[in-house]
């Protein structure tokens, strides 16, 4: 039975395959392939089922005796020629209508008990039966099928008035039945066997009421033209493998599914093979080659048989649950490979696709616009041949509608097809599009989806000149002031061109004013240079623009003509950037520095300017005007990197340092006039500024020797003063601000050797109270307190020479007359080593923390926190806090503090004032409490932190009330026995 059935499953896909091309009488010949394919799942049940009916071979054999007919005269009809095709043609037409009604006789042969309780089989079966046995075919004349065609304009949801309801069903079974697998047989023995469905076939499943058995003969002919094989099937997921890989015990898995269950069973001491038992002894997992390619051929022949099906489906129209699935498995076709979409549009499908979109079903219109976007992925040839077929307005159209799901399709597709540069002009040029495209790029609040892809369509079709204009007409302007203020030369003529063509309302006129006069001015003076009317022009206007600027006048409303057009800086700022990047005369490029200059006073326009300055790089053509002779160009230019560090500090340090000459000429360059100049003073301050623990510039200066030359000009200024030069007061805070950097890479042997030779700590110290300029002092404080965090790490303890054995040697104590002082080295109180302030940068023995004490009662807040910082760190957990609290106290440090807090009430002030009180609280015995419970105005000052400070002021304030019996302690708790 079972030899006799696959051999009549064969011979109907080979005469399905074999109608499709013949085009005489080809709807005759369609009708008899839909006949066909429709009598597959019946023998597929019949070889399958589990109550096969007694006469089930005679039944089998009558089919086989018509399907061999069938066979024999479609094959002549294949391959007869033209001279004596059409005589015959008739009667064989005849023979065929009376093999179908044989089949049909055939058919009435099933038995009622083989379907047992599935009635709606039995239904069908004897529908089947009815049309075959009444089926007839006429030449030479169109015929309208009994399973008939679709009217274009009919919705498939709605019946033809005026006609009785007649239950016409042909299918097999419902979409949810499952064909039974013969589970016995080995996977090694060849056997026509189900080939899964694809998920997404069940997805928008229609629901009717009469008509709710849905076509699906053609999902059973599409799985069956192919024969397969069991072993396709992996024996974990009971699904076709796509990478068959053996396991030792010799059986094959799908990749994915063994590698999993191999997973799972990682922490098993043994592993066995899930169908063998046999126990693995490696994890080792080898290709499949063979059946790989096997499979991998068996699924192309599968899908080729599976594009035939389905445009006969499609000529057929015999139900839209059959349209649907055609769709939808071309879907799934096409997913799979590029290849397979070049089949689809080879295998005449397009027309077909096209005329069902003028369907009123939504079900169709959607899953054909998919299908149609599925085809124009990755393929400007496909989008090419589908816009030159379709009604690309047809689309449009479809974008109005009220049906979501089709309108986001809809949309998708038009997305998809807009990615190609030579369709952009054919897709604006549709009536209405764009202003269809705009209206649902604003609409956000009503469809965020559409708003969405609307945007990136008209984003796409700006590649086109021509479709900005008609945006700008529909009242989208932002592409037209984009290319025209951003464009390249040619761009922003046209789009002034089109700028003068359109019309434009009073509110309009007003926003692109602002928008596009920066770039009309730049045109002009351009094209007023190239005339040759004004040979400096460019030069001109932009120093106008920065006189203007500089005078402080409102950037944002400057008026530029007298017709009230204002200017816009944020707009012109790339353009400026862009001629710094490519401009060589001098004067010019300080003039469009000067403007940017000005621009950086706004926070707007400076995000927007180091964002532009790092898209360009023009970091490197400021760079590299340090090294420019011009001195007025080198100041302005380092002004601006100024300005440009806190957004890309780094990226300006790694480009000085690998610019000739830099940064050693910002320190060492000669100053002819002996004077202190700007340039001098601000390339101090540019170098002080950059990233202090940038090690990389750090050793550059380093290694350049550019430390004593900053040394002899410290020493130089405090000993002529400060009013030798107006510039020397900045100049001296730059120079410090470089000492102060190299505090912070203290790890590095060559820059820790360096502090220690020069005597930092002793410089700092010295600076403190040696000028009068604030930046110097808390420059001082932060360069100690740096210092001062590694003297912990500095400070060792004392090496004793002396071994216990040579200790037997030396005479007792009492005996000797050395003196025992000059045997012992000094250990620092607060770090238990021996200490300096050259070596250890120990701040005690550098005398520094009486300096840093007077810099509490600075009226400076920003010194007074930089000094407390300082102090902070001789009481730091990794030192004696007993021994330095003591020695602290010697020096009245708390009364210091204590003012600290009275005087001053920011959050970083009185978090390390607390800090320091807590500490002499917890350390400095009954001496520090009586000071501090003595001042009358700290507890104020505590409960005021405690209600409005920040939670790390509060927390520190209520732990010292507490010290103070000022707050109840509710982590002590008593109990009573």
């Amino acid at each position: 039975m079972d030899s006799v059935a696959e051999s009549l499953l064969k011979s109907i896909s080979e005469i399905i395959e074999s109608v499709t091309c013949i085009e005489q009488e080809k709807e005759n010949f369609a009708e008899i392939g839909c006949y066909l394919y429709r009598v597959f799942p019946v023998i597929m049940e019949l070889q399958t089922t589990e109550h096969a009916p007694k006469n089930v071979m005679e039944i089998l054999q009558s089919l086989s005796k018509s399907i061999t007919e069938v066979k024999y005269l479609v094959s002549k009809c294949q391959r007869g020629t033209n001279s004596n095709f059409d005589s015959e043609l008739k009667s064989t037409i005849s023979l065929l209508e009376r093999a179908i009604q044989d089949m049909g006789e055939c058919l009435t042969l099933i038995p009622s008990s083989a379907f047992q309780d599935q009635e709606y089989a039995e239904v069908a079966v004897q529908a089947l039966s009815n049309e075959m046995r009444s089926a007839h075919f006429e030449v030479g004349q169109s015929q309208v099928l009994q399973t008939k065609e679709l009217d274009p304009h009919e919705s498939f949801s709605e019946e033809e008035p005026n006609e009785e309801p007649v239950m016409v069903v042909s299918d097999l079974y419902p979409v949810t039945l499952e064909v039974s697998r013969d589970n016995s047989l080995g996977l090694n023995t060849p056997h026509f066997i189900e080939l899964q469905k694809p998920a997404s076939l069940n997805r928008q499943r229609r629901k009717s009421s009469s008509s709710s058995n849905s076509s699906t003969s053609l999902l059973k002919m599409s799985e069956y033209v192919e024969p397969m094989y069991g072993a396709f099937f992996c024996p974990l997921t009971k699904q076709i493998m796509d990478d068959p890989v053996t396991v030792q015990s010799g059986v094959t898995y799908d990749r994915k599914a063994i590698t999993e269950w191999l997973e799972e069973s990682e922490n098993s001491q043994e592993i066995f093979c899930p169908v063998t038992g046999q126990k693995l002894l490696s994890r080792v997992l080898r290709t499949n080659v063979a059946l790989k390619t096997t499979i991998e051929e068996w699924k192309e022949r599968n899908e080729v048989a599976r594009i035939k099906c389905s445009r006969s489906a499609l000529v057929l129209s015999a139900s839209p649950s059959m349209v649907l699935e055609a769709i939808r498995d071309l879907h799934e076709i096409c997913k799979r490979k590029q290849h397979n979409k070049i089949q689809v549009l080879n295998a005449g499908i397009l027309p077909l696709l096209f005329k069902l979109l003028e369907y009123r079903d939504r079900d169709v219109s959607y899953e054909v616009l998919e299908l149609l976007r599925e085809l124009t992925k990755d393929d400007d040839d496909s989008k090419m041949v589908i816009f030159e077929m379709v009604d690309i307005s047809a689309v449009i159209k479809m974008v109005s509608t009220g049906h979501q799901p089709v309108r986001h399709a809809a949309l998708l597709l038009l997305l998809e097809i807009s990615r190609s540069q030579s369709l952009l002009k054919k897709i604006g040029s549709v009536p209405g599009g764009i202003l269809m495209l705009i209206r649902f790029k604003y609409n956000l609040s009503v469809d965020a989806f559409s708003s969405e892809i609307a945007d990136e369509i008209l984003k796409n079709l700006e590649r086109s000149p021509e479709n900005i204009k008609l945006m700008a007409e529909n009242g989208f302007l932002e592409p037209l002031l984009k290319h025209l203020t951003e464009g390249a030369g040619e761009m922003q003529t046209e789009m002034a061109e089109y700028l003068g063509e359109i019309a434009l309302g009073q509110d309009s006129k007003i926003y692109v004013v602002e928008r596009a006069s920066p770039a009309l001015i730049k045109m002009r003076c351009s094209l007023e240079e190239s005339n040759g009317e004004l040979i400096n022009s460019k030069s001109e206007a932009v120093a106008i623009l920065a006189n203007l600027f500089e005078a402080g006048l409102d950037l944002e409303n400057l008026q530029v003509n007298s017709h009230g057009r204002v200017l816009a800086p944020d707009y012109v700022l790339y353009n400026i950037i862009d001629m710094i990047k490519h401009s060589t005369p001098d004067e010019l490029n300080i003039n469009l520095i000067r403007v940017l200059l000005c621009l950086t006073k706004s926070p707007k326009s400076m995000g927007t300017m180091a964002s532009m300055v790092k898209e360009i790089e023009a970091s490197y053509t400021l760079v590299e005007l340090l090294n420019n002779p011009h001195e007025e160009l080198g100041v302005v230019a380092i002004k601006l990197l100024i300005a440009l560090i806190p957004y890309m500090g780094h990226s300006i340090v790694e480009r000085l340092c690998r610019t000739e000459g830099q940064p050693e000429n910002l320190i060492l360059g000669q100053n002819e006039s002996g004077r202190i100049t700007q340039k001098q003073a601000i390339s101090a301050k540019f170098l002080a500024k950059l990233p202090r623990q940038s090690l990389t510039l750090n050793l550059t200066l380093l290694r350049k020797n550019t430390v004593p030359a900053i040394l002899q000009q410290i020493n130089q200024i405090q000993r002529t003063g400060m009013r030798t030069s107006r510039y020397a007061t900045p100049y001296l805070e730059g120079l410090v601000g470089i000492l102060v950097r190299f505090t912070t890479t203290l790890y590095e042997p060559q820059i820790l050797f360096l502090a220690r030779k020069h005597n930092f700590t002793s410089i700092f110290t010295e600076m403190l109270m040696k000028t009068s300029c604030d930046e110097v002092q808390r420059l001082s404080a932060i360069g100690l307190e740096n210092l001062s965090l590694e003297s912990i790490n500095l400070s060792k303890a004392p090496e004793i020479k002396k071994t216990k054995f040579l200790k037997l040697f030396y005479p007792p104590k009492f005996l000797s007359f050395s003196s025992s002082k000059k045997r012992k080295q000094r250990v620092c109180p607060v770090h238990r080593g021996a200490c300096s302030s050259q070596n250890t940068f120990c701040l005690v023995d550098a005398k520094a923390v009486e300096r840093l004490l007077a810099c509490l009662d600075h009226e400076n807040v920003e010194v007074v926190e930089a000094a407390l910082s300082a102090i902070c760190t001789l009481v730091d957990d990794k030192v004696d806090v007993d021994k330095s609290v003591g020695m602290l106290c010697d020096v009245n440090a708390m009364q210091h503090v204590l003012n600290v807090v009275k005087e001053h009430k920011g959050e970083g002030l009185w978090q390390k004032s607390f800090w320091l009180i807590d500490r002499f609280l917890a350390k400095g015995g009954n001496r520090s409490a009586s000071d501090i419970s003595r001042d009358r105005l700290l507890p104020s000052t505590l409960v005021s932190a405690f209600h409005h400070g920040d939670i790390d002021t509060r927390q520190m304030a209520e732990k010292i009330l507490r010290h103070l019996n000022k707050m109840p302690d509710f982590r002590t708790s008593h109990y009573t026995m």
